[in-house]
């Protein structure tokens, strides 16, 4: 998955990326092998680690250099890219009272670069980006990278903690009815473009996304 050059911003609808399908896995409590086997039952072939810090205490099945391990034993590629795509920037331009503002964030050149990479990979792999957690509306895979692979044209879906694929459009509308949020009009098609999915995207990017400590 090599990286190519970028603009700021995601490339436009249109480009390569509207022929793009991504997929996205929290890797939750689960083993390594039940692990392997959502992404084998879902003919995964790359795995991008989105996580900034790619270890778990708790479950160190998931630590960078074991996880890459089992998923070279199992005949799937790794790739990290927690430094592009990760929750935490390394940016003091991203914050704002101390929290990581995601719009900020996915404007800088290093987010757009991973977008594209994970673009330009998905004519040779069938990618899952993975981060932690197993509800994909509560993690930044989905409010923010998955939402800026959408608005460049690919077609993202959500690996569930059960197995089951959920399209992204069902992702957001579950997120807009959570929020109970209501769009202006009630016939709308595309709710990805609409003024009701950015307030969406707004507000549970504030509750979810990274705070540094105060020191």
């Amino acid at each position: 998955m090599s990286a190519a050059p970028a603009e700021h911003g995601a490339p436009p609808p249109g480009s390569d990326a509207a022929q793009a399908e991504i997929l996205t896995i929290g890797h939750s409590t689960h083993g390594a092998e039940k692990f392997i086997e959502l992404l084998r039952a879902h003919a995964v072939t790359a795995l991008a680690d989105v996580r900034s810090t790619p270890y778990s205490r708790r479950h160190p099945q998931f630590n960078r250099e074991r996880l890459r391990d089992t998923l070279k034993a199992a005949g799937i590629e790794y790739v990290f890219l927690g430094k592009e795509l990760g929750a935490r920037s390394e940016d003091d331009a991203c914050y704002e009272d101390d929290q990581v503002q995601y719009d900020v964030l996915a404007k800088t050149p290093a987010f757009t670069s991973g977008i594209q990479r994970l673009i330009e990979g998905s004519r040779k792999y069938r990618i899952a980006t993975m981060c932690a957690e197993h509800e994909p509306l509560n993690c930044h895979r989905t409010i923010l990278v998955a939402r800026h692979l959408v608005r460049a044209g690919a077609c993202v879906s959500h690996i569930l903690r059960d197995g089951s694929i959920e399209p992204h459009t069902v992702t957001l509308a579950r997120l807009v009815q959570g929020l109970r949020l209501t769009p202006a009009d009630p016939d709308l098609f595309d709710l990805e473009a609409s003024s009701v999915a950015e307030e969406a995207y707004a507000r549970q990017g504030q509750r979810i996304a990274y705070r540094r400590a105060v020191t």
